[in-house]
């Protein structure tokens, strides 16, 4: 595959990155340029991740293939290798944007990966192909990261992560920001977690991501099949609203609150369905 390369004046240079601040005059591509003009989601964090940030950052990037939309990362060791993967374990797209020229693979231990992407997805650079790269280069790229990009989401982050470059850039330049919050005695999560009390929004349903882009998600046809009407009626519901409490599932499906409160039951057992507090809301499946 040939590596290929746009400048500003092309028209496919991506819309998104022409008025970031600092936008590359030149980027350097792998694999399918149409990418760049997808709805996407970065999805990035600690290099050295526990197994619970490796599971999360999988299962964001399984669910965003389910709903079509493209995973963006820095191909990193720890969180973004997950990201990526879990994108491609369900047949989706993915975009790595690289510190390093599009010749060389950063880490080592990832070109497979990298090959796999180039293929299934797309690899991008501002950096000429034989550059190896240097330690301005990887944070510098973050903001490419943030910027093809309509949200950030840092699953685990240490408190001087390079992800929280990218949070901030992505902060700067007007996305939606995003944090896994995490456990509050582990050095890994200490960045997320200030992310937070900063101002970014926890990451509690997967699904909201797609819901605060303009998707609205669906279940799994599989998961719905075998629903009564009143079932898929109060699913209906809570959809409409992201979250719902049981004054509102029964004013809209016209159940009366203690049948309502019964099929609620039945879905959280189902694992289609869980609840915080007084609100429902649908898992992510």
């Amino acid at each position: 595959m040939k590596i290929e390369k746009i400048d500003k004046k092309s028209d496919l240079y991506p819309y998104k990155l022409r008025n970031i601040k600092n936008s590359p005059a030149i980027l350097y591509t792998l694999g399918d340029i149409s990418l760049l003009s997808s709805k996407s989601i970065a999805v990035v964090g600690a290099r050295n991740c526990t197994n619970y940030g490796a599971y999360v950052a999988k299962l964001i990037g399984e669910r965003l293939a389910e709903l079509n939309i493209t995973s963006v990362s820095g191909m990193a060791k720890g969180i973004d290798s997950y990201s990526h993967k879990g994108t491609l374990s369900k047949g989706g797209k993915t975009i790595a944007v690289l510190g390093c020229g599009l010749e060389h693979c950063y880490p080592a231990e990832n070109k497979e990966l990298m090959a796999q992407i180039s293929k299934e997805g797309l690899i991008i650079s501002e950096y000429k192909p034989d550059f190896t790269g240097a330690k301005y280069s990887f944070p510098q790229r973050n903001r490419l990261i943030s910027g093809i990009s309509e949200s950030v989401v840092i699953v685990e982050a240490e408190y001087k992560s390079g992800s929280l470059i990218t949070a901030g850039y992505g902060a700067e330049q007007g996305k939606n920001v995003y944090a896994v919050p995490g456990n509050i005695n582990r050095e890994s999560s200490v960045g997320a977690n200030m992310l937070i009390r900063d101002g970014a929004t926890p990451l509690i349903v997967i699904d909201d991501l797609a819901r605060d882009i303009g998707i609205t998600p669906k279940i799994k046809p599989e998961l719905i099949n075998n629903l009564g009407n009143d079932e898929m009626l109060v699913i209906e519901a809570i959809m409409s609203k992201n979250e719902a409490d049981i004054d509102y599932i029964s004013h809209k499906t016209n159940i009366n609150k203690s049948k309502a409160s019964g099929i609620l039951t039945i879905l959280m057992v189902k694992g289609l369905v869980f609840s915080l507090g007084s609100k429902f809301f649908i898992a992510n499946c």
